[in-house]
């Protein structure tokens, strides 16, 4: 059995795309879980929470995910998480504008962003 669990949360958009209309973020698979916490400790968003009871990690506040991170189901050991495919995301950047977007925000960041 899968967990996750919505909470309503407002966030802003990605290259200015509503966060909410982009489906990415970890389901983590709780039969697979061994309750080791790398996922919970090593998300900095802050995604995940850990259930006690369970012995397993629970995705809490999924519309904070960085889009396009992976990073939880790389280091989980057993790959008891999953993400959609990034098939799914590069689908999205075209008719979304995600590019130009991207173009114009880090113009629009030089001093932020300029070596």
């Amino acid at each position: 059995m899968s967990h996750i669990l919505t909470m309503v949360e407002e966030k802003p958009t990605w290259h200015g795309i509503p966060r909410a209309e982009i489906e990415w973020h970890p389901t983590v698979e709780g039969s697979l879980c061994i309750g080791c916490g790398i996922c919970v400790l090593g998300c900095g968003p802050g995604v995940f929470k850990f259930d006690y009871e369970n012995n397993h990690a629970i995705v809490t506040k999924p519309l904070s995910c960085k889009v396009g991170c992976v990073t939880c189901a790389n280091t989980c050991p057993t790959h008891a998480i999953s993400f959609p495919s990034l098939t799914y995301l590069h689908k999205q950047y075209k008719p979304k504008n995600v590019i130009q977007n991207s173009r114009k925000e880090i113009q629009e960041k030089k001093a932020q962003y300029a070596s």
